[in-house]
């Protein structure tokens, strides 16, 4: 599948900004089953600094800062992306949840390793008791660890309500879980900290959902903007994706834009600025299926 992106974020002060220091993570990864062919920024009013960087989880970000009096901020990601499908692991021949649990604990290598710091309590994700119990109605004793997590993907899904006037990112996990509502956001971050109460580790991934579908298929949650879901972490396997907003394994609809270990890792635009006062915010997010030979790549 071959897509394009465009995500808009515009910014309207009311009063004027003297400076702005800023850091977006727009740009994709490119990943065994995505190829970005082409991404680029352009920003208004143009800045008068500018640098690509990868940060500690392989993601590309970029910073720049604007120093000039503006009224006004917007900044456009476009991307071209390649995807194919990613084969369906058999969930019922992973190991137990137990003893993927005491190999986070144990294990040695180099992936275990790495995967431990994704068990930990994060900015956004906090372990809690009440998220272990919530939990273990899907993790009972010797079952795969990848089928648990597949039954608590699409418990979240069916008992939580998508409510996009309930949340904002500030709102904590525990008031998400009391209400059961909220949204993509949300629901990874509610995933995350159960599997983390439960020592697994799991971490945040940030991207976007093709926004009109072909060939029949169904239009997905959360398609208009940002989209988040969850990966966990297997042996043999490596990282293995869940989108509990959407009951579904992410395949050749999902395009990967960052990692971390939940939303503060990897905020699509964030900064300080000098003056604005108040300001508005529009954001647009548009992906887009098209055929191989209308790229331009």
């Amino acid at each position: 599948m071959l897509y394009r992106v465009k995500h808009v974020t515009h910014y309207r002060y009311s009063e004027p900004v003297s400076l702005c220091h800023n850091e977006a993570h727009l740009l994709p990864r490119s990943l065994s089953h995505q190829r970005c062919l082409d991404a680029h920024l352009h920003i208004a009013p143009r800045p008068a600094v500018y640098h690509e960087r990868k940060d500690f989880f392989g993601n590309r970000v970029v910073y720049f800062s604007i120093e000039e009096s503006h009224a006004t901020l917007e900044v456009t990601a476009s991307s071209e992306m390649q995807l194919s499908p990613i084969p369906v692991p058999e969930l019922g021949a992973t190991p137990p949840w137990e003893h993927v649990q005491t190999l986070l604990r144990h294990e040695e290598n180099r992936g275990a390793l790495e995967a431990r710091q994704f068990v930990l309590d994060s900015p956004f994700v906090e372990t809690d008791g009440s998220f272990a119990e919530y939990a273990r109605a899907s993790f009972a004793p010797g079952l795969p660890l990848l089928a648990a997590v597949h039954d608590l993907m699409r418990r979240i899904f069916t008992e939580f309500t998508y409510d996009p006037e309930f949340t904002t990112i500030a709102t904590p996990v525990s008031e998400v879980f009391a209400h059961k509502r909220g949204v993509c956001q949300d629901f990874a971050h509610f995933a995350i900290a159960c599997l983390r109460s439960l020592g697994l580790a799991a971490r945040y991934v940030s991207g976007y959902l093709e926004t009109m579908p072909r060939d029949g298929q169904s239009q997905l949650i959360g398609a208009a903007a940002s989209h988040a879901w969850v990966s966990v972490y297997c042996p043999q396997l490596g990282w293995v994706d869940f989108d509990p907003t959407n009951d579904l394994m992410p395949s050749d609809r999902h395009i990967v834009v960052a990692w971390g270990r939940d939303y503060s890792d990897v905020t699509p635009l964030k900064g300080t600025i000098l003056g604005g006062v108040e300001h508005k915010l529009k954001v647009a997010v548009a992906v887009n299926r098209v055929e191989e030979n209308e790229s331009g790549a």
